[in-house]
């Protein structure tokens, strides 16, 4: 994700994996017990780039 998003696209793109891991979806990153949000979880994995979503945008 070296492309910069839009606030809309980060937002989808969290909102996202957020409702994946709270469907079961095991987390991509090594969490510590005291994250248990799936939102807060979805956010560090967005900061180090690991959320295996694309964005296609139309020009």
């Amino acid at each position: 994700m070296n492309r910069k998003h839009t606030r809309f696209e980060k937002a989808r793109i969290i909102g996202a994996r957020a409702l994946q891991i709270s469907m079961g979806a095991p987390p991509l990153i090594e969490i510590s017990e005291e994250i248990m949000d799936p939102v807060d979880i979805a956010l560090e994995e967005y900061k180090r780039s690991v959320i295996p979503l694309s964005v296609i945008r139309e020009e």
